[in-house]
């Protein structure tokens, strides 16, 4: 089976608070994932691939968890 075939392109709309909605887009942005966001409109996001959702889900994790969340998960990740 041809791992390209599971691919397809899909525009997701992200939601995020609004303080945190263009953080999020400028961290997408650095890492050059294609996504679109406008004064009073939610974050859309262009997701491609496998690779492309994991890192939206870590951008959005990183700004959106308080910091003793990701230590208790990374705690979690290296005692397991």
């Amino acid at each position: 089976m041809n791992p390209s075939s599971f691919q397809s392109e899909t525009k997701q709309t992200i939601e995020v608070d609004w303080v945190d909605r263009w953080q999020v887009y400028r961290r997408l942005q650095e890492l050059s994932i294609s996504c679109q966001c406008g004064s009073n409109q939610p974050l859309t996001v262009q997701i491609d691939d496998v690779k492309t959702a994991v890192q939206v889900w870590s951008v959005v994790r990183q700004i959106t968890v308080p910091r003793w969340g990701l230590v208790g998960w990374l705690e979690r990740c290296w005692c397991d």
